[in-house]
């Protein structure tokens, strides 16, 4: 992973940093979900409801007021979390069947 995008980005209460990526504090949620989920129009209250494994509003809305915050760094965090899943959708490819699963299971997510 390219540290660039991991030193504009501070870690801090809501987030920290494991195995190379962003995840909100204390849970395997990634920071890439939240920031797609709040893009996409979802509320906090909503992304809470999603992924109860974060544990509070207060911890969705403090990662939501990082990203705010920082949006250079996500831009480049997300671009570079973009080219990690092109590169192994490249090397490891899905069967059709297992692709229309993933984009069924997807719609009715967050």
């Amino acid at each position: 992973m390219d540290e660039r995008a991991t030193a504009n980005l501070t870690t801090n209460e809501y987030l920290e940093i494991r195995e190379g990526g962003y995840y909100l504090a204390g849970t395997r949620v990634g920071l890439d979900v939240l920031v797609h989920a709040f893009r996409a129009g979802k509320s906090p209250e909503a992304i809470l409801q999603a992924y109860p494994s974060l544990g509070s509003l207060a911890k969705v809305y403090g990662a939501i007021t990082s990203v705010l915050e920082h949006p250079e760094a996500i831009e480049s965090y997300l671009a570079e979390q973009d080219a990690l899943w092109k590169k192994l959708r490249e090397e490891h490819p899905l069967l059709d069947e297992m692709q229309d699963r993933f984009r069924q299971t997807q719609n009715t997510r967050v």
